[in-house]
């Protein structure tokens, strides 16, 4: 049977504050191999954000090695960094609230994690945060999720939608395929959420919230109901 609703939640600054996972990283190699170091990888990782379109941070390393391999010698500290990224304490960074907001939206109908990035890292991410388990396994990930949409209504067929996102350009990019069908819900957390240029250039969503642990005060009764009053 086709449920009523299907909702659909980002990881990123959405559930899980990206933003600190950054800084703790950037610390980390600041520490390990100094500061011009570090800056020299997040050129990369910049540089390869553009070029793939997300965020690939093990990709970034691999291509960070071969300039800290020069000469021959290596450093041993460097085989170490996809350790620290692939078992840092992800369910540590989950937004206050998080998972009991994901069981409360629970309530609407099937919750799927909808996110973009890699297919190693971006996994483990929603894997070791606990996310995974807090929607049933049910995790689509794709290089620009806003241009699967054709496809992820197949996966999780509904009458309406929901979709929650840090990101006002995604969840307008949503809003104009969907239309009235998708009930957009925007957390202003992380550094997209307060971009201004962001702001202004896009729609505001149907309901914006302070931070992702607000949804527990709102009435999801009400929200059910803004995404079946064209049906009613």
């Amino acid at each position: 049977m086709t449920p009523e609703v299907v909702v659909f939640l980002d990881v990123d600054n959405t559930l899980l504050d990206n933003d600190r996972i950054i800084a703790d990283l950037r610390l980390h190699l600041e520490e390990e191999f100094g500061v011009a170091s570090s800056d020299r990888y997040w050129a990369i990782f910049e540089k390869l954000r553009n070029e793939l379109g997300y965020a690939d941070y093990l990709g970034a390393l691999q291509r960070y090695r071969p300039e800290m391999d020069q000469g021959g010698a290596g450093d041993p500290r460097l085989l170490l960094m996809s350790s620290f990224l692939v078992d840092y304490p992800f369910a540590d960074r989950l937004y206050p609230d998080a998972l009991e907001v994901v069981a409360c939206l629970g309530k609407l109908g099937p919750t799927v994690i909808l996110s973009d990035g890699d297919v190693v890292f971006q996994p483990r991410k929603v894997q070791r945060s606990g996310l995974w388990d807090a929607v049933g396994g049910r995790v689509l990930i794709y290089i620009h999720k806003e241009k699967m949409l054709e496809q992820v209504q197949r996966l999780y067929p509904a009458r309406c939608y929901v979709m929650v996102d840090d990101k006002l350009r995604i969840l307008a990019a949503m809003k104009e395929v969907m239309g009235d069908r998708l009930v957009t819900v925007f957390p202003r957390q992380g550094h997209y959420a307060h971009d201004p240029a962001a702001i202004a250039t896009y729609p505001v969503a149907d309901l914006s919230v302070e931070r992702i642990g607000d949804l527990l005060e709102f009435d999801t009764g009400k929200l059910l109901g803004a995404a079946t009053k064209e049906k009613s």
